[in-house]
């Protein structure tokens, strides 16, 4: 082994200066610039979790989409069922979807893939959640009572 190292010495030489390289690059030019001024503002370091996750929840989004969306159906008779059992919906999202007019296991349900195109555009910073969660499929136990499937497959409900 020493006699190859003692043969190919200049090889090995050039692959420690290259790795030596690479590793100065992956370990300094990752590291982030911090901003400094001097109006703190909820979302620094310091702030405690809560504050930081309630300002992220209460802000616009980012983006917008077309306001071209069809219209939302008036809402739905009172008395709907309790949106926040279906995991990912916590009181803001059910409060969002019955100002869309949604109050009831069987209408969530009974989306198409319009529909939660549709609703999930409205939904702001929870855009995404229908189909991640699977809202659907959890409706669709919770509408039919059936609590034992649900907690099979999705887990005991809060």
């Amino acid at each position: 082994m020493s006699e190859l190292i003692a043969e190919q010495w200049l090889l090995v030489v050039v692959a420690l200066v290259i790795g030596l390289v690479v590793a100065f690059y992956l370990f300094h030019a990752g590291k982030r610039t911090r901003v400094t001024g001097a109006k703190s503002d909820v979302l620094d370091e310091g702030a405690e979790k809560a504050q930081r996750n309630a300002a992220l929840i209460d802000s616009a989004p980012a983006a917008t989409r077309d306001a071209t969306q069809a219209p939302a159906p008036a809402p739905a008779a009172t008395g709907g069922d309790d949106l926040t059992r279906i995991k990912g919906v916590g009181p803001k999202l059910a409060a969002t979807l019955a100002s869309l007019g949604v109050t009831r296991f069987e209408q969530i349900a009974a989306w198409d893939d319009a529909e939660i195109d549709r609703i999930d555009a409205q939904l702001g910073r929870f855009e995404g959640r229908i189909r991640r969660d699977d809202w659907v499929g959890q409706a669709a136990f919770l509408a039919k009572g059936d609590t034992a499937g649900f907690t099979q497959k999705y887990g005991a409900t809060a």
